[in-house]
């Protein structure tokens, strides 16, 4: 594993830009699987001009708030819902958090916003958030649904897609299908011919860098789907749990730890994501872990809010906490 070094990217996003909003508030989806690149995607649109003034409704399956935090330092207009993802929670908990954003941006106590990206958790079916909108007249009148856009990573997305009935489901719902990682993977043309078998409707796209047209985010789809994919159940075996550390970590521990862990059981991580208070470092190290994929890790260059714990999310199919706990202990012991 790669050592921390300070990202040259770091830094905080200039002020939104207020504009004039029309009578209801436009609203992208934004889906995909665990480790796709959603976060990454959302937080270069919100660079741009044309992500300005956009609010962001985060939801994870874990107990810790990982990409809420991180979103968090692109918009002040961050909202997260409780834990869990949209399928598993009460589908009052979207309707109140929307109609309680624009009530606060009514007062003044929320920045003007002129749209909405809601960013599901990695394991969500999005049907039932389209349902709410379709269903919910007095939601319907504030927002309306633009596009269901899914992000599946050219990795491990054509065997993610093979086993998991949740990454068809966001594929089958999505009006535009954005592969990323390609830099990575080289050639996704088998994983492109996958989704348009799968949804050949859709508009099929590329991220380059983690980087896609702003448009892609804001413009309206020309295909409105009617049809909802029934709800289920997640994937028997996968647990998520959160490692915390209020001391200082030293990095060889976690990385010779998240090592073992890689080669023993790789296939079984399905998401590790996390903040780690490092042992010389002053600015939070941001790590992710998809599998046996683990991009460098990075060094932020300020917290992305006032808790200085480490902290990091464990998605995984099979692996227990102990198992894990145990793990680092060991690793610990042997310093």
């Amino acid at each position: 594993m790669n050592s921390p070094f300070p990202s040259p990217s770091a830094g905080r996003f200039g002020r939104r830009l207020k504009s004039e909003r029309g009578p209801r508030v436009p609203v992208t989806v934004l889906t995909g699987f665990l480790g796709a690149g959603k976060t990454t995607l959302l937080k270069a649109f919100l660079a741009t001009p044309q992500g300005q003034g956009t609010a962001v409704v985060v939801n994870e399956f874990g107990a810790a708030g990982i990409d809420d935090a991180l979103v968090r330092a692109s918009t002040d207009e961050t909202v997260l819902l409780g834990n869990g993802c949209l399928c598993c929670i009460a589908r009052s908990d979207l309707q109140n958090a929307l109609r309680r954003m624009v009530v606060e941006r009514e007062r003044g106590e929320l920045p003007d916003f002129r749209r909405i990206v809601i960013e599901t958790s990695g394991l969500a079916d999005p049907s039932p958030i389209l349902q709410t909108f379709a269903t919910d007249r007095a939601l319907g009148g504030m927002f309306h649904v633009e596009a269901v856009v899914t992000v599946v990573d050219a990795v491990t997305g054509a065997d993610t897609l093979g086993w998991s009935a949740e990454a068809r489901k966001q594929a089958i719902l999505a009006d535009r299908l954005v592969i990323t990682k390609t830099d990575i993977a080289g050639d996704a043309a088998a994983l492109a011919a996958q989704l348009a078998a799968l949804n050949p409707r859709a508009e099929l796209l590329r991220a380059e860098l983690g980087a896609l047209d702003p448009s892609r985010l804001t413009e309206p789809a020309s295909d409105r789907r009617n049809a909802f994919v029934a709800e289920a159940a997640h994937s028997d075996g996968i647990v998520s749990f959160v490692l915390a550390n209020d001391a200082a970590v030293p990095w060889p521990v976690f990385a010779r730890a998240m090592d073992t862990l890689v080669a023993l059981r790789g296939a079984d991580l399905l998401r590790v994501k996390g903040v780690l208070n490092v042992e010389g470092c002053d600015g939070p190290v941001l790590v992710q872990f998809v599998q046996h994929l683990a991009p460098p890790p990075v060094e932020l260059a300020q917290w992305p809010d006032d808790n200085r714990q480490s902290r990091v999310v464990f998605i995984t199919r099979g692996v227990t906490e102990r198992q894990v706990r145990d793990l680092f202990k060991a690793v610990q012991a042997l310093r």
